[in-house]
């Protein structure tokens, strides 16, 4: 690890024990694992990840980072979040993520209050500024601090950390919630959200490792790496006939191949990006 990583790793836990004590908003990524990884090491007890459930959180996910926090003999607290009972979030604008994360942190923030913990702080690093990202607001109405952003911890370092300090998500890819794969516009459902976890784990469960099953209505636009693509064609019959299963009408491979955040290509289309 070069020194200019170790200074910045070195200048958070310095930010983290003037704090005294925090909560981690844990989501099982490798950038809040490795937050919660420091803040652990750091203050012991008075760090805990708290971890939100929700239909719009793959099960598979939520155990893993059970598994992990676990691993790393973090305390970890999970809690139900409700951003399916609230329309706005249902209604499924660009600023969808908003209403999600402010119920979130609103949870957060009353369990830190009531159990004593002074800050709250998430994994947000210095790459995240660059995306469309409205829940940041959210967590910056609440006070939520972001130790990797302020010091510059890049996506490329807190990989190059999490696989020194030998955790064992530091090369997964990106995951993001359920909802993410379907068009702005679209109403979301519970049975929406389902549907679409189960059509992503039949294709982990055939090896796929980094891809989205865009929901369209009828239609499942599959996203995977270029590499891949000749993979996808092989088992093409399986992949029909699970996805169909599911309800899906159409199954299609979408030639631009795996993007994260290609629902957001839409807004940059009708310069509708918003800074977050």
């Amino acid at each position: 690890m070069n020194t200019d990583t170790n200074n910045k790793v070195e200048q958070i836990q310095h930010m983290l024990r003037k704090m005294g004590s925090l909560v981690v908003a844990y989501s099982g990524g490798i950038d809040s694992t490795l937050m919660l990884k420091i803040a652990h090491e750091t203050l012991g007890e008075r760090a805990l990840g708290i971890m939100a459930v929700s239909a719009s959180l793959p099960e598979l996910e939520q155990q893993q980072a059970v598994d992990i926090a676990r691993g790393i003999g973090a305390r970890l607290k999970l809690i139900h979040s409700d951003e399916t009972s609230d329309g706005r979030y249902l209604k499924n604008a660009p600023d969808r993520c908003y209403f999600c994360k402010s119920n979130v942190y609103d949870h957060m923030v009353a369990y830190a209050q009531e159990h004593g913990y002074a800050f709250i702080v998430d994994g947000t690093n210095a790459d995240d500024q660059n995306d469309h990202r409205p829940g940041r607001e959210a967590a910056r109405e609440r006070g939520v601090r972001s130790p990797l952003l302020e010091y510059g911890v890049t996506k490329k370092e807190i990989r190059q950390l999490g696989r020194a300090y030998g955790l064992p998500n530091w090369d997964k890819p990106a995951a993001a919630c359920l909802a993410s794969r379907i068009p702005y516009g679209t109403m979301i459902t519970i049975p929406m959200l389902s549907q679409i976890e189960q059509a992503e784990l039949a294709l982990r469960e055939m090896g796929f490792v980094e891809f989205r099953v865009r929901h369209h209505d009828q239609i499942a636009r599959i996203e995977v790496e270029a590499a891949d693509f000749p993979r996808l064609i092989d088992q093409r019959e399986g992949i029909l006939t699970a996805l169909k299963t599911l309800g899906y009408t159409y199954v299609t491979l979408d030639l631009a191949g795996f993007r994260s955040g290609s629902m957001n290509e839409v807004l940059l289309k009708h310069g509708k990006r918003k800074a977050a």
